[in-house]
């Protein structure tokens, strides 16, 4: 017989020991960055970090902690129950640290990631320390609540906005006389009285929902209903806070006058007025931190409205007399380099200024021009999170646009860190942005987190609706694309460190894009061409119900949009901001959401826990949430027809003998608290699934 060489002998030897071997078990390779996986979770420069990894139990021979060219070799500190336990300590430095692990058993090697199993080290989702980045520990899984001011409740008649009052964008101001009729399509001098007095008859309503944050949009001196054209930074406006002094007349008819109503002009520049709403917010504050809640102010930064004292377009400042001229009325203002005029000097001066987005009512601050605005805009900053306001953070509009280069853009948000941190180490800082934020996250000095659009609210749409969030266009192919949800949602968290996803705001519906449950109705357009009533026709509230569970149970802060939660339909903007349903509210729907929230409330696994895909298909979404003392499994069946889901659950922590306690179930018709039990046989559960369902199952 031939002798064999020494190569092939060796592949026979290869061969053997791979036979011998278990094969490696993926599912149960995990870690993140929750509190089981990383101590301390948000470590300062200096301070020595534990990081662990899981494998199933006698699996693999050797795990490292890779960063960079650095590898650590990884100790089996526990074993229990089907798991082992790696850990390895690593001091800070000063700098972010990232780092991967690689897990082998006999001749394979994998890697794991923010996204997972892997062939091959990707840089794109390593994970990441920051040290000395925290976000503050009350927005890691806090319910949120959003409210449009206008639209909430008029707890306050007296500082109505009037007909007549004033004329802004092309027409009069006007008092909405019926609280139930829909948003005009040009509405954004249209105001229902809903203000801050009303906020607060309301706060038993929002304290029962067992809601944790308010969201306010602005609330500062402004002439539109939406106030994202701010009038002045330094006072609440009037109309939402409190009118002591009102005098002066009303525009006669609607014609334009060449100045402003002297009502108006003695309402918003009054400083009685302006002082005595800064007062009533101050004790609004007060309350609402009394029974609990925190509250988020809406910072509009990039731009503010042709009607600021600084621009002064309409000559309000001018007609009090009480004002320094602004950049509109004297090419010789102080305030004049705050915005960006064009070089050519037209007669008697120059008063073309870019607005944002060519939108001549929002002038674009010019931030590289004035180091005086700049200082300013960080005492805002400051003085709404500092007592006797004591706001608890900013909620931050168009973020990603203030400046005109992304070297002002960081570093203007560098320093609004510091000015808030500084003044409230605990107030949050949430920016609104669309795409990859890792820019601003990645280094920990700017955002503490965003408005979760691509790690939420757009992949749970289109998975179960199909629909883009503004309704304006419908994809069938994604709706129920289990695979393409799991796909977006580990690719766009991987993007957040951990401690940034658990506090992001994750919405359903906000008041830029079409309310969710219309979205269920498949209708693609808007109000002005599908009418107001369509809103609500064709509706599925049981496709509603199933994106509050997934919303209550994914990492992050869930957050309400007022009246989603009363059963509000609605095109995108304005049809989206209608006024909340008094008296007309879908009580079943409040109910649940009450006991959704406080299932998400209940459970530490819920609000900080880590998460984990189970085995899905067409229609069918399976998740867990999980920490090593409660174990979550998530079921949505978002088919017209009835499904059997039949997974794993062991790799959650789940005991392969365990028993599930249902503590929700939700269909078309309603929802149930009743208990039922299903036994987990082999690590294995099998689940009947109703038509437009969701469960949530507990670990007894």
């Amino acid at each position: 017989m031939k002798k064999e060489n020494s190569i092939y002998r060796l592949n026979r030897i290869q061969q053997y020991i791979m036979q011998m071997r278990p094969v490696l078990n993926m599912e149960a390779l995990f870690s993140d960055g929750t509190a089981d996986y990383r101590n301390p979770t948000e470590p300062k420069p200096g301070e020595e970090v534990t990081i662990r990894f899981r494998t199933q139990k006698d699996n693999v021979d050797i795990v490292w902690l890779c960063s960079g060219d650095a590898h650590y070799r990884m100790l089996k500190t526990e074993t229990t129950g089907e798991f082992d336990y790696y850990s390895v300590s690593v001091k800070m430095g000063e700098e972010p640290f990232c780092y991967y692990f690689e897990a082998a058993t006999g001749l394979l090697h994998v890697f794991f990631d923010r996204f997972g199993v892997s062939k091959e080290p990707r840089d794109q989702y390593l994970f990441r320390i920051i040290p000395g980045f925290s976000t503050p520990s009350w927005t890691k899984g806090a319910v949120m609540y959003q409210i449009l001011v206008d639209r909430f409740y008029n707890g306050d008649p007296s500082n109505d906005v009037l007909t007549n009052e004033y004329y802004y964008i092309r027409t009069p101001s006007k008092r909405m006389e019926d609280w139930e009729q829909c948003p005009s399509e040009f509405s954004v001098a249209e105001f229902y009285g809903g203000d801050l007095e009303g906020v607060k008859q309301k706060l038993d309503y929002i304290q029962g929902l067992g809601v944790e944050a308010i969201y306010f949009n602005p609330l500062f001196v402004s002439p539109s209903n939406h106030k994202y054209d701010i009038q002045d930074y330094d006072y609440i406006d009037p109309h939402y806070g409190k009118i002591v002094s009102d005098h002066g007349e009303r525009l006669s008819d609607g014609s334009r006058d060449n100045r402003l109503a002297s009502r108006y002009v003695n309402r918003v520049t009054n400083r009685e007025n302006l002082e005595a709403g800064n007062r009533f917010f101050a004790e609004l504050v007060e309350e609402i931190h009394a029974r609990g809640m925190k509250v988020i102010l809406d910072g509009v930064f990039n731009h503010c409205g042709s009607f600021h004292k600084w621009l002064d377009r309409e000559e309000i400042y001018a007609a009090s007399g009480n004002y320094e001229d602004g950049a509109f009325i004297s090419k010789n203002s102080r305030y004049r380099e705050y915005f960006h005029f064009q070089d050519t000097v037209s007669w008697p001066y120059n008063t073309t200024y870019e607005g944002w987005w060519g939108h001549d009512t929002l002038p674009k601050l010019n931030y590289e021009n004035s180091r005086e605005l700049y200082r300013y805009i960080m005492g805002v900053a400051a003085k709404w999170v500092s007592p006797p306001y004591n706001a608890d953070g900013w909620r931050l509009d168009v973020a990603a646009d203030v400046g005109h280069s992304p070297e002002t853009n960081h570093r203007f948000w560098q320093d609004f860190r510091k000015a808030v941190k500084e003044a409230n180490p605990n107030a949050v800082i949430l920016a609104e942005h669309y795409g990859d934020p890792a820019e601003w996250l990645k280094s920990g000095d700017q955002w503490d987190t965003v408005m979760n659009y691509d790690a939420f609210m757009e992949p749970v749409t289109w998975f179960l609706t199909g629909m883009e969030k503004h309704s304006d266009e419908k994809k069938p192919e994604l709706k129920g694309d289990a695979e393409s949800f799991e796909s977006s949602m580990r690719h766009f968290m991987a993007r957040f460190q951990t401690s940034q996803l658990l506090c992001a705001m994750n919405e359903l519906s906000n008041h830029d894009h079409s309310r969710f449950l219309t979205r269920t109705n498949g209708m693609v357009g808007r109000a002005a061409s599908l009418g107001t009533e369509a809103a609500g026709k064709g509706i599925n509230p049981g496709i509603f119900r199933e994106a509050v569970v997934i919303q209550m149970t994914w990492p992050g802060a869930p957050t309400i949009y007022y009246g989603d939660e009363a059963g509000l339909c609605g095109f995108t903007d304005p049809d989206n901001r209608r006024t909340y349903p008094w008296g007309k509210e879908d009580v079943g729907l409040i109910d649940f959401h009450r006991d959704m929230i406080r299932i998400h409330k209940e459970h530490s696994a819920l609000r900080t826990g880590s998460v984990k895909f189970l085995t899905g298909k067409k229609d069918l979404l399976c998740y867990g949430r999980f920490n090593r003392s409660q174990q979550f499994v998530v079921l949505v069946n978002n088919a017209a027809e009835e499904q059997t889901a039949e997974l794993d659950v062991w790799p959650l922590g789940i005991p392969k003998d365990a028993v599930l306690n249902r503590l929700m179930i939700t269909t078309e018709i309603g929802y149930s608290l009743m208990p039922e039990r299903y036994e987990v046989t082999g690590g294995m559960l099998t689940v009947k699934m109703q038509r437009y369902s969701a469960v949530v199952l507990k670990c007894e």
